[in-house]
């Protein structure tokens, strides 16, 4: 073998490969080198950095900061007379989401990989597949080929894609999906929503604030956020209402027609009128729109990853199943585990912050296996999908929670007790706009007298939910809470208002007993 060849297959050999190079695949690189003398790639079709940096998370928040900064200003006095009855500068936002999203240069993963390479983890450009334990075929975009060899592991982190339902006519009129409203161009006059969980809503929160004149969200369901407590959606769709949004709920789009549907790119207008039939409760409607956003769920990216080659079947939804180690079951060999799955392709939770935690737990078993060593520690065991998932939808107003809803606590045989609260009558939270409304709920375990779950929604909420995913992570008992003295005013003051009215309840069941 020549010097070159020998070059060849020692470059073509890693500790650690990594397919998908969106946040998790990067935190599981890094974790599972780190302090070591491992090597890692990441192997990434599109762009490093992933959905989240420029198609979701990043461009999202960049486009609905300026409008909850806009709702703010317009019910503060001293600062809604310099506002007035201005809009939000669509451009000037548009312009600041390019600069997050990194859609303002030439090579906008450019940082990414800068970031990657100076912590020793290579970058590999093509598409991914298993080819058999521990190989990777990567085919590059000029046709060619190349097979990639793991000594410890081989991490799938191929995340999720829009699913767009199978109604007659939608996928022929190229309808808008989460990459063109996160990179939206042009701003339709008039869009209809398909969806009503958290893409949806964020989307409509910036679409009718950035200028969007008509705007309906049709959703399936009985009301909007399902998987949250019933007065985050009915709080939710009340602000929608009164902004101009039209929610059709028990609805669902049964055709799509549009005229001369065409490719613009993405977050542009594809073509000319959709005509969207509608089933409504109170029957048959037809819609006539610029624009159809389907924001209704995600499928998992495992249909051309190689998973037969290695004998592993998806399950009924199409997610790979994973331990709570992140490893795929029944796929060690002679040397041990080295298959593992991380990020929204597991199915676990599809947030991002979640699947760079799995991330961090496989790197760091990972690196235990490699050096022989004890997976005893909690550093390397997934507990937080486990009723314990944060997620903060930033619609106006804003919907935070952790952990299990009430009617989740009781199909799980819990003993339940609940508080809730306004949060507005909060002085902290009143001294922020004179309009606040909100409500806090807490979700009790009373056989333990531990906090299970939490539910935040208001204007600024989203900081307050940190500190409940602790007391639900660290299983903190509500008589250790009432020593958390909240600072005064803040809106964290709602955390002593809802002790109070959970001991009241207590006081008050005593005495009827």
């Amino acid at each position: 073998m020549t010097d070159a060849e020998q070059s060849r297959v020692a470059n073509d050999s890693w500790d650690v490969i990594v397919v998908g190079g969106g946040p998790p695949g990067e935190n599981v690189a890094q974790y599972a080198i780190q302090g070591s003398d491992r090597t890692a790639v990441i192997v990434e079709r599109e762009l490093v950095g992933g959905e989240c940096s420029y198609w979701a998370c990043i461009p999202s928040k960049a486009l609905l900061r300026p409008v909850q900064l806009l709702a703010t200003a317009r019910n503060l006095p001293g600062v809604q007379s310099l506002v007035g009855d201005h809009s939000l500068d669509a451009a000037a936002a548009m312009r600041r989401r390019d600069q997050f999203a990194g859609h303002d240069g030439d090579e906008p993963d450019a940082s990414q990989v800068q970031w990657a390479n100076g912590i020793g983890i290579e970058v590999v450009r093509g598409r991914a597949r298993l080819s058999g334990p521990r190989t990777v075929q990567v085919t590059a975009a000029d046709g060619t080929t190349r097979t990639l060899t793991a000594r410890q592991a081989v991490v799938l982190a191929t995340g999720t894609t829009a699913a767009v339902p199978d109604v007659p006519g939608l996928r022929e009129a190229l309808p808008w999906i989460s990459r063109d409203v996160t990179n939206l161009h042009e701003v339709p006059r008039r869009m209809a929503v398909i969806g009503g969980g958290v893409v949806a809503c964020e989307a409509a929160t910036w679409l009718r604030a950035m200028g969007v004149d008509e705007l309906t969200v049709i959703v399936r369901g009985g009301s909007l956020l399902t998987g949250n407590e019933p007065f985050a959606g009915e709080l939710v769709a009340g602000q929608f209402g009164r902004s101009g949004i039209r929610v059709l709920t028990g609805s669902q789009a049964t055709a799509a027609r549009r005229t001369a549907p065409r490719d613009t790119g993405e977050g542009r207008i594809h073509g000319g009128p959709v005509e969207l039939t509608v089933q409504t409760p109170d029957g048959e409607q037809t819609l006539t729109v610029d624009e159809v956003l389907v924001a209704a769920g995600r499928t998992p990216n495992s249909g051309d990853v190689g998973l037969d080659a290695v004998s592993v079947t998806p399950n009924g939804k199409g997610f790979v199943e994973v331990d709570d180690h992140l490893t795929v079951p029944g796929t060690a060999d002679e040397h041990g585990e080295w298959l593992y799955a991380v990020g929204d392709l597991t199915g676990r939770a599809l947030l991002t912050h979640m699947g760079k935690y799995q991330a961090r737990i496989a790197g760091a078993v990972i690196g235990a296996r490699a050096q022989g060593a004890s997976l005893d520690g909690p550093q390397f065991t997934d507990r937080a999908d486990h009723g314990m998932v944060p997620q903060v939808a930033f619609t106006e107003p804003p919907v935070a929670s952790v952990g299990l809803t009430e009617a989740q606590a009781r199909d799980a045989g819990l003993q339940v007790e609940t508080a809730e609260y306004d949060l507005a009558s909060v002085s902290g939270a009143a001294l922020l706009r004179d309009d606040y409304e909100g409500r806090a709920k807490l979700v009790i375990d009373a056989a333990t007298d531990r906090l299970v779950g939490a539910t935040f929604v208001g204007p600024e909420v989203d900081e307050l939910l940190h500190s409940a995913t602790i007391a639900v992570v660290g299983q903190v008992p509500v008589s250790t809470l009432w020593h958390a003295v909240p600072s005064f005013p803040t809106i964290s003051e709602v955390w002593l208002r809802l002790l109070e009215t959970l001991a009241e309840h207590r006081r008050s069941r005593a005495s009827e007993a």
